[in-house]
């Protein structure tokens, strides 16, 4: 059986393509309030969900950006909640300061104490992991109960990250632990209500390493 079609294939540079798909967004998107640091983390965020009301969404702690930046280009641990997150991530633009990017969720010792306290490994792989990422990134896209329980051990001033990437997606607890986060007097990038999930994590990281690269 043969085909027939008249489909021609693109030929346009995947830099092309992204260059095109900013510039429809940012007309699409109109006036807005964001500054100029928080947009390019804003328009990547549109342009990973093609989602304009999760892009108006996003909040914005004033420090955020300049927090953010400033944690990649000291070489701190970026912290994933899960391994979608990770993967997303582009490692070279973290490895060149000496970063890396660090996920706990499937370490065997998490796995085992989240059984023995009957809790989420979610919320066991956040304590391990602000033992060692102090003043780092935490990159939150999938779990609420991994958020909350960060929001906890920061309120009792047991953690101190440098920058919270804060957006869960889901229905249970998801728009409650973006709530919550947007009351600390931290810096912390979220959005509110239920959208979000590790490609919003993803986007954000990946606008905020483009932007410390761009410092030279």
């Amino acid at each position: 059986m043969e085909f027939h079609t008249d489909f021609k294939p693109l030929t346009v540079q995947p830099q092309e393509i992204e260059e095109k798909s900013f510039e429809m967004i940012t007309e699409e998107l109109g006036e807005h309030s964001f500054t100029e640091e928080q947009y390019p983390v804003v328009q990547r965020v549109i342009h990973a969900s093609a989602d304009f009301e999760l892009g108006r969404s996003m909040r914005f702690h004033p420090r955020a950006i300049e927090a953010g930046v400033e944690a990649i280009r000291s070489g701190k641990i970026l912290v994933a909640d899960v391994q979608m997150v990770q993967v997303g991530i582009s490692k070279p633009r973290i490895e060149q300061y000496g970063g890396e990017v660090k996920v706990y969720i499937s370490d065997q010792d998490v796995i085992e104490e989240a059984k023995r306290l009957n809790t989420t490994r979610a919320i066991i792989s956040i304590r391990k992991a602000i033992q060692e990422a102090e003043g780092g990134v935490f990159a939150i896209g999938n779990a609420p109960t991994a958020l909350l329980e960060l929001i906890r051990l920061i309120k009792e001033g047991v953690a101190k990250p440098g920058l919270v990437i804060g957006v869960p997606v889901g229905f249970v607890s998801a728009a409650e632990s973006k709530e919550e986060l947007a009351k600390l007097d931290i810096p912390f990038i979220t959005n509110i209500g239920r959208k979000g999930g590790s490609p919003v994590a993803v986007a954000a990281v990946n606008a905020l390493s483009i932007l410390a690269a761009r410092m030279g």
